[in-house]
C-alpha cells in the first residue's frame, strides 16, 4: 500500500468544489491503493470546545470518541475527491461507523491521521465503499474507524445486505432534543463539513433534498455525550444511520442498557415509528 505524506490537512472546501465539477463519469471498479497520512496534528483547544458544547459534552482536554473522524475528514475528502476515485463524492451516503478509542486521548498529544479507502461492493442502491481512519500517538494505534459510505447508482438486488441495525427499545424517551434551523451551518464551523445539504434548504435541494438535513455525525456524537462518558476511555461504538434528520425537527433519545453494553438511538418525536440514528456502546 503506498503512503502519501501530505503537508497538513487540507481545506475541504475547495476539495468540495473540485469533486462536484469533476463528479460526472466517475464509474471505475477499482479504488487505488492509498494510503493518505497527516503526521502531528495538534487539536485546535477553542475548535474542541466549540464541539463539544455543541454535541453535549463537557468542555475538557479528552477528545470525544467522534471527534478524530472530524479531524480525519479534511484528509477523507482529499481522497475522494482525487481524479482516480471511482465513487463522486457529491451524493455520497454515509451509511454507519465501528469506532474503537483504545484509551484515552488527550487535547495535548498531537496524532498521526492514516486515511485508506476499501474495495467497492455491490448494493442494492448503487455500491459501498469503506474507508478506514487510524490516529497514532508516537507510533501508538490509539484510535480506529471503519466507515461505510453508499454511491448512489444502479444497483443490483442480488447483492448481499449489510449487517442490519438492532431494533430500538420501546417505551418512553429518556430525552427530547428540538433541533434548530441552523443546527447544520453551527456543526459546519466546528466540524469542517460544508456539505451543501447540511447548510440551507436550497442547497439542499440542489442536491436532491426536500430540505436540508442534520450531520449524521452530530447526531452520533450528541447520543454518545447523552450516554455518559464510557465512550471517552476504552470503549467501541458502532452507529447506523438510517433516516436523515431534516431540520428544523424535534426528535426522541431512547436508550437501554445491560451490563457494559448500550444499545441507543434517536426517533422522530411526530412519528416514533421512525427511526433515525441507531448506536450500540461497549466500555
Amino acid at each position: 500500500m503506498a503512503v502519501e505524506v501530505l503537508d497538513g490537512p487540507p481545506s475541504t472546501v475547495p476539495l468540495l468544489a473540485r469533486a462536484a465539477l469533476t463528479a460526472r463519469g466517475r464509474h471505475g471498479g477499482e479504488v487505488p491503493e492509498r494510503t493518505l497520512r497527516v503526521e502531528d496534528v495538534v487539536v485546535d483547544r477553542h475548535r474542541l470546545a466549540a464541539y463539544q458544547r455543541l454535541t453535549g459534552y463537557d468542555v475538557s482536554d479528552t477528545l470525544p470518541q467522534a471527534y478524530p473522524w472530524v479531524l480525519a475528514f479534511p484528509v477523507q475528502t482529499a481522497l475522494m475527491a482525487r481524479p482516480d476515485f471511482p465513487v463522486a463524492l457529491p451524493g455520497m451516503v454515509h451509511l454507519e461507523n465501528r469506532v474503537t478509542t483504545h484509551r484515552r486521548l488527550d487535547a495535548a498529544e498531537p496524532l498521526t491521521l492514516d486515511v485508506t479507502a476499501g474495495a467497492l461492493r455491490p448494493h442494492r442502491r448503487g455500491r459501498t465503499l469503506d474507508v478506514r481512519l487510524e490516529a497514532r500517538v508516537a507510533g501508538e494505534l490509539v484510535w480506529e474507524c471503519d466507515s461505510v459510505y453508499l454511491g448512489r447508482g444502479r444497483g443490483s438486488e442480488d447483492a448481499p445486505r449489510g449487517d442490519a441495525p438492532p431494533a430500538l427499545p420501546g417505551g418512553p424517551a429518556v430525552a427530547v432534543w428540538r433541533l434548530p434551523d441552523d443546527l447544520g451551518r453551527e456543526y459546519a464551523s466546528v466540524s469542517g463539513d460544508v456539505n451543501p445539504i447540511h447548510l440551507h434548504p436550497l442547497s439542499a435541494r440542489a442536491m436532491g433534498f426536500p430540505r436540508h438535513i442534520a450531520h449524521g455525525m452530530w447526531t452520533y456524537a450528541r447520543t454518545l455525550a447523552a450516554l455518559g462518558r464510557g465512550s471517552l476511555g476504552p470503549s467501541t461504538s458502532r452507529v447506523w444511520f438510517t433516516k436523515p434528520v431534516f431540520l428544523p425537527s424535534t426528535v426522541e433519545l431512547v436508550v437501554q442498557r445491560s451490563g457494559t453494553g448500550v444499545l441507543a438511538g434517536l426517533r422522530s418525536r411526530k412519528d416514533p415509528s421512525t427511526t433515525h440514528v441507531v448506536v450500540t456502546l461497549d466500555a
